[in-house]
């Protein structure tokens, strides 16, 4: 993978809530087409820098650099303007809905409409759907069927599905594989290995350490607010990835 020019770089980044520092000098670079992983225990930072990318939190101090150019200020539209999609760990599906339902969320297409009154274009809404299924090669037995009735496996599939309806350039995983069984788990790798053919950058956040290497080309540690180390996953180890997390490495001199 050719590594030329950032998608998108953080520059010093800070965030405080009153006294509190959540992040510090927060240095990254995420590359099109690669999967990084976000690794650091509770309190570390980690979704306090997630949702500053989503734009759910502006940033105190530093510079954020979109495709070379700096952007002023993030908020939850103009991030999804720039390409940035988020799947937080709850993935915000409406149970009751079918799957074309849950995609166009919010964004449904009408065959046509007289002030309050609304015809779903349905046909269009279940192809395009499946289009976005059969990108990331989601098999779903019943596409009609409510998104409460599917296993957490298809839940997760259909959120990532609803993600790349944008045509986003950088995909935010908070946790994707949080309560899946080992099966369920496999498939979302899977998910995050499509991504990454297609040339989408992937933040992935996890707890599971095994995941993480399983996927990733790079590793970021976040430690109280702060870069420890940035590792290329296949140069490292989970015993070295654990002993930043903690502190027993210092990263002072690979962050």
């Amino acid at each position: 993978m050719t590594k030329q020019h950032p998608l998108i770089e953080l520059r010093d980044v800070g965030k405080r809530f009153g006294g509190v520092v959540a992040l510090e000098e927060m240095n990254l670079e995420i590359y099109p087409g690669e999967v990084v992983g976000l690794v650091g225990d509770n309190g570390a930072g980690k979704s306090t820098l997630i949702k500053i990318l989503a734009g759910a939190h502006p940033h105190d101090s530093g510079e954020i650099i979109f495709e070379g150019k700096r952007v002023a200020s993030l908020n939850p539209s103009s991030a999804k303007v720039l390409g940035v999609e988020t799947v937080y760990q709850d993935l915000a599906l409406v149970d009751t809905l079918d799957v074309p339902g849950n995609i166009f969320l919010g964004r449904e297409l009408i065959r046509f409409g007289v002030g309050a009154l609304r015809v779903l274009d349905k046909p269009s809404m279940d192809e395009r759907s499946q289009q976005l299924l059969d990108r990331l090669e989601v098999r779903l037995p019943h596409p009609e069927s409510e998104v409460g009735m599917l296993s957490g496996g298809q839940r997760q599939s259909v959120a990532i599905s609803r993600a790349l309806f944008t045509n986003p350039k950088l995909v935010i995983l908070d946790e994707p594989t949080s309560a899946l069984a080992v099966r369920e788990v496999e498939h979302v790798l899977a998910l995050v290995r499509q991504l990454r053919e297609q040339h989408i950058a992937v933040l992935f956040i996890s707890h599971v350490l095994q995941e993480v290497f399983a996927v990733t080309d790079r590793i970021v540690v976040l430690r109280k607010g702060r870069k420890v180390t940035d590792l290329v996953t296949t140069e490292t180890s989970l015993d070295t990835v654990v002993g930043f997390m903690v502190g027993q490495l210092d990263g002072d001199s690979h962050a």
